[in-house]
C-alpha cells in the first residue's frame, strides 16, 4: 500500500506533509505535490498533516487514478524535502471541485 496526493492538493501546495514524511517520497511540481508510490513506505503521517485533505491511501475507491498520476509525475518532477510556504492562494482553492483542469505539468 502505498499513500497518493489526490487534485485537492492543486493550486495550493501545502507542505506539512513534506515537513513530517521520513523518507522524502514527494515531488514538486508548480502547483501540486505528489508521492512517489515505490519510495512511499505507508507510515501514514502525511495523511491527517494536509490542511486540504489531499492525500488518501491507495486503498479508497478511485485511488487508481490518483496512483497513477503520482507515479508519472514522481518520475519527472524533482524531489521535495523541507516545507516551504503555501501558494499564494491557497486558501482562496482549499476545497474548491475539479481542480484536475488547473494541474501543471511543469516541474517547481
Amino acid at each position: 500500500m502505498t499513500f497518493v496526493v489526490t487534485d485537492n492538493c492543486i493550486k495550493c501546495k501545502y507542505t506539512d506533509c513534506v515537513d513530517v514524511c521520513p523518507v522524502d517520497c514527494f515531488y514538486e511540481g508548480e502547483n501540486m505535490l505528489v508521492i512517489h508510490p515505490d519510495e512511499c513506505i505507508d507510515c501514514g503521517v502525511c495523511e491527517p498533516e494536509c490542511p486540504a485533505e489531499a492525500i488518501l491511501p491507495d486503498t479508497e475507491p478511485d485511488a487508481q487514478k490518483w496512483l497513477d498520476l503520482n507515479a508519472r509525475y514522481a518520475a519527472i518532477w524533482p524531489v521535495i524535502a523541507e516545507k516551504i510556504d503555501p501558494l499564494p492562494d491557497a486558501e482562496d482553492w482549499n476545497g474548491v471541485e475539479g481542480k484536475l483542469a488547473h494541474l501543471s505539468e511543469k516541474a517547481a
